[in-house]
């Protein structure tokens, strides 16, 4: 069964990671349709300081993803979501601010197995704000739940005494693999951990089942093509661009729009 569930999820990594080579590609519009969401998905009680504090001074906005191989799509890294998002932000802060994101990608690690390299990769790259994807890799394998609530919670502290922001990123949504895994112990306990720690937790899961139930993309057909992939990636990019700008309370002067 977990072999059947792991390819499933290859499966649906391909095709939401497929290359598209399409001359004079053109950027998409400012406010896709496809890419509405309700606000409650895309709101945070918890705060961003250290990335509204590097906004205000005019420093750098270094954002790091960590995440699997459905934080790219091979052969367009331009249209992936960590792009989009970087694309975004800098559409709506000022001019002047410099934004840079960054990945690392820890292709089937588990949350333990990945939390592990945080202190040497927080000393490397020094970001203002870590984005962890998480929960897929722990859920195929069926780790123990509590296990997975104290390797994310040792990971969320590592981050936080290397001085970055977290956002918390969960599992994708795959209506094809719903049945096979249980994602909601996962999902329940990143939840916890984010409100342990006062951190904001990006609903990915919530917010790809809302577009698949809605009708804005078809996540169940086998036969999804490669534009697909680029269309999911910009409207998460979208997504979390707003996501961080509304956690961290920037006031109007400190955005374009």
């Amino acid at each position: 069964m977990k072999a059947k569930v792991l390819l499933s999820l290859i499966l649906l990594c391909g095709s939401l990671a497929a290359p598209v080579a399409r001359a004079g590609d053109a950027a998409a519009p400012a406010v896709p349709a496809a890419c509405e969401l309700p606000s409650y998905l895309l709101t945070s009680e918890s705060q961003l300081p250290k990335v509204a504090d590097a906004i205000k001074a005019g420093k750098p906005l270094e954002i790091l993803v960590i995440g699997s191989r459905s934080t790219t799509i091979p052969s367009s890294e331009g249209s992936s979501y960590p792009a989009r998002m970087e694309a975004i932000l800098k559409e709506k802060l000022p001019a002047s601010e410099v934004v840079h994101v960054s990945v690392e990608i820890q292709s089937k690690k588990t949350a333990e197995e990945t939390a592990s390299i945080f202190v040497k990769l927080m000393e490397a790259k020094t970001p203002t704000l870590v984005i962890w994807q998480t929960g897929t890799v722990d859920a195929i394998r069926s780790i123990d739940p509590d296990e997975f609530r104290s390797a994310v919670t040792d990971g969320v502290v590592a981050l936080q005494k290397a001085g970055a922001d977290v956002v918390l990123m969960n599992l994708q949504y795959s209506p094809r693999t719903e049945t096979m895994i249980s994602a909601p112990p996962y999902l329940d306990n990143m939840r916890v951990v984010a409100q342990e720690h006062d951190i904001p937790l990006f609903d990915r899961f919530a917010i790809m089942r809302q577009w698949n139930e809605q009708g804005q993309f078809d996540l169940f057909s086998p036969s999804r093509g490669p534009e697909l992939a680029k269309q999911v990636h910009d409207c998460l990019g979208r997504a979390l661009a707003q996501f961080v700008i509304d956690a961290a309370h920037l006031e109007p002067a400190q955005q374009q729009n």
